[in-house]
């Protein structure tokens, strides 16, 4: 395939197994939006007369993968902020999403959509109502999501409730659609079960069958507070056991959160290759608890990061999450070497990646989607600049450096933020529309 873009920069992270730090560097675009060739420049093939070649000041990485997401929340964000999460939930979120028209939904995850993009995430794990215009939105801004659609059987919800009938609207829109859709395939759809606390078995072991027919992620709450599941553990042990004895476990599975899991659960998870999200800010906001993030990654689960929505975080920066989940991490296990600056920076990129069951995504490798952010390097983070060590580089990335470095993003080879401006939507617009959205559902 002809080269159609060449990115060139002083440092480029492919977020390879290694975490490798390559110098004067080169990303190759192809014509359909995928990665060809990424690594040193005196390696590179020749380009092609008409490529167009772009040099990149600063560091280029892979676009980073939000794991767990209810970003159209960004219109509930300060709602119920010093209830716990089950009362959260009951007293203050399901209330006002009751009154979400489709369209405040597009508008809140278009806004949240800029957002991400504005902080290098170009994928996110969508949970949420209305899924169309979740779709429609990032279709609109060009950031990249997999949506699964919420799945949840309770009176709080009104009209929303209804698990079966939400269960066949998925499975007929994937029959349609396709499971991935749209320009650089942006769109995947999957299945949203809420929780096993809000659906009967019955309603998750037909998920769990529907999904693996078609290929498609099943993504849920999995323990993420103490008190959320007494039912489930006092009948199955947990609710990993649970979902295994239901057949859940056997297709394409994400756990979001994961904060209380003893051992046998980690063990259920790695078996059946579940990925978990780990969602320290919001779970730390809500005094949920501090997930086992060194031991699920030492026992081979594929773990990636979540901002969780942004009405319980309050943002959808990713950036963020890797430092609080090291510190955790580190707070947790009394080790100050518990969780190094690689694990942290993959657990963004390539880590989400593997959760999510992707192997298109999440690292600047031949083949995978041109998913693809520019961090600028001339600023008090990066204090030597380009000129330091691998080590470094890494660790003033992770610990240093905050969204605002972001300065260029492609999402399947198309630039959809230049200068640290959206390409496709007018900001101002957008935040105007999700304001309008708001104050209507707070009257």
């Amino acid at each position: 395939m002809p080269i159609a873009r060449r990115l060139r920069a002083p440092l480029m992270l492919p977020c390879d197994e290694t975490c490798s730090v390559s110098r004067d560097a080169v990303v190759d675009i192809d014509e359909q939006g995928r990665l060809g060739y990424c690594g040193p420049r005196v390696s590179a093939p020749e380009p092609d007369p008409n490529t167009v070649v772009q040099d990149c000041p600063g560091l280029l990485l892979p676009g980073m993968v939000n794991s767990h997401a209810h970003t159209p929340m960004t219109l509930l964000r300060g709602i119920g902020g010093e209830l716990p999460l089950l009362r959260w939930l009951r007293e203050a979120v399901w209330p006002a999403e009751s009154r979400l028209r489709a369209s405040d939904i597009r508008d809140g995850m278009r806004l949240g959509s800029l957002e991400m993009l504005s902080a290098g995430v170009t994928t996110s794990a969508e949970m949420y109502f209305a899924p169309e215009a979740v779709a429609e939105a990032v279709l609109e801004v060009g950031s990249r999501a997999v949506i699964a659609s919420a799945v949840i059987d309770t009176p709080d919800l009104g009209d929303l409730g209804g698990w079966q009938g939400m269960v066949d609207g998925v499975s007929r829109w994937i029959d349609s659609d396709g499971l991935r859709f749209g320009p650089g395939e942006r769109v995947e759809l999957a299945y949203g079960p809420h929780s096993a606390y809000t659906l009967p078995p019955e309603a998750l072991r037909l998920i769990g069958e529907q999904a693996r027919e078609r290929g498609a992620l099943v993504h849920t709450h999995v323990a993420e507070a103490a008190d959320e599941d007494v039912e489930q553990r006092r009948a199955h042990g947990s609710v990993p056991r649970m979902l295994a004895e239901l057949g859940v476990l056997e297709g394409r599975f994400l756990a979001a959160h994961g904060v209380h899991l003893d051992d046998t659960d980690i063990v259920t998870l790695a078996e059946h290759g579940a990925g978990v999200a780990h969602c320290p800010g919001s779970n730390a906001k809500l005094a949920s608890g501090t997930a086992r993030f060194v031991d699920l990654l030492r026992a081979g689960v594929p773990v990636g990061l979540g901002t969780d929505g942004p009405s319980s975080n309050d943002d959808v920066d990713l950036r963020e999450e890797i430092q609080l989940a090291g510190m955790l991490a580190r707070l947790r296990d009394g080790d100050a070497n518990a969780v190094g600056a690689a694990e942290l920076l993959l657990a963004a990129t390539r880590g989400g990646a593997r959760a999510l069951h992707r192997t298109d995504i999440g690292v600047l490798e031949r083949g995978r989607w041109a998913d693809v952010v520019q961090l600028d390097l001339d600023t008090p983070a990066f204090v030597r600049g380009a000129d330091t060590t691998d080590e470094r580089i890494l660790s003033n990335l992770v610990w240093a450096a905050g969204a605002d470095r972001v300065r260029d993003v492609w999402v399947a080879g198309e630039h959809v933020l230049r200068a640290g401006e959206p390409t496709r939507v007018e900001r101002d617009s957008v935040l105007r529309s999700a304001r309008a959205a708001a104050r209507r559902i707070e009257s």
